[in-house]
Formats: structure tokens, sequence, C-alpha cells
């Protein structure tokens, strides 16, 4: 059995063919359509299911009528390849590499209570001038970190929640209590 290709090839040679082709947004909206369709588990387990045939099954992508052809070639392959279940993890990853080549970055944010727009656009600001980079803020909320903001950007973590603050104290009074 051939070895299977991860997600991020696709998504480089659909990134790579879609700036050739000047077609980004396209191909964004083509992936954001194929992945509502595929959302579908019934619909999705029939383009898995290897009993069907692939003619059938081709039959059934006329759901993707608003899709270029392009894009319907690259479901074709996935579905002959039996790869279409990761179709999301293509689609995540092609709007990684568009939002790269616009100088993009996404911060993944945690913070103890929800944040309103204003604040994330005021976070996003600060965050892009840390990195040098236009930030766009994804927000969860835990409890847990007490207050403060924790964020990822990229391979760096900035933890500013309270909770890291107050082991950090704890350590150095552990610490302290250790020299006397």
């Amino acid at each position: 059995m051939p070895k299977k290709a991860h997600p991020r090839r696709y998504a480089r040679a659909v990134f790579e063919i879609a700036l050739e082709k000047n077609e980004l947004e396209q191909w964004q909206s083509d992936l954001q359509e194929i992945l509502e369709v595929m959302s579908n588990a019934d619909f999705l387990a029939a383009m898995e299911n290897p009993k069907i045939k692939f003619d059938d099954k081709s039959r059934l992508l006329s759901r993707l009528g608003n899709v270029s052809p392009s894009a319907l070639n690259l479901v074709r392959l996935l579905i002959t390849r039996h790869g279409i279940g990761m179709i999301g993890a293509i689609a995540g990853e092609y709007q990684r590499l568009v939002d790269a080549y616009h100088g993009i970055q996404k911060a993944d944010v945690v913070t103890a209570v929800p944040i309103d727009d204003r604040d994330k656009e005021k976070l996003a600001e600060n965050l892009g001038a840390l990195v040098n980079s236009k930030i766009v803020v994804a927000s969860q909320v835990d409890p847990g970190i007490l207050g403060g903001v924790i964020a990822r950007v990229g391979g760096k973590l900035l933890d500013g929640s309270t909770r890291s603050k107050l082991a950090a104290l704890k350590r150095e009074l552990v610490g302290a209590g250790r020299k006397v």
C-alpha cells in the first residue's frame, strides 16, 4: 500500500498552484465550500467507502457545483488516494500559508474572562508590535488562569497569567526560605 501524503504537502501544492494562477481567494472559498459539504458525516462516509464506485462518488460531488474544476480535481484525487478525510487539515494549512504570504500570524489567546472585540484589537496590536507582524486573535476562556493573558504566536508562548505569576512567586519564596 502506498504511503499517504501529509496534508501539508497537499496544502503546499494547492498554495503554489493558486499563487501561480493568482487564485488565492478563489481556492480559499473553494476549500471552504468543500469543507461545508464534507462536514456532513453521511456524505463523508460515502466518499470514504471503498464499496462505492468512483463514478458514483463523482456524481455525488455535484453538490460542489460552485467549486472550480481544479478544486474538484483535488477532491477526486483525495478520494482515489483514500485521503478525503484530511480535507480539513489541508484547508487549515492552506489558510496558514495564505496568512503567512500576507504577513499575518494567528495568536491563540487564553484569558480568564471573555474579551470584547475592542480588547481583541488592542491585544492584536500589542502582540503584533512584539513579533513584527499583523496578528489575528483567536481567543479562549479558561477561568483556571485566574487573570491576565496567555498568548501563543507562532512558536512563542507569552504567559502573563496570574496563575504563572503566583507559581513564580511561590518558587521564589520557597527558594528564599532555603537560604535562611
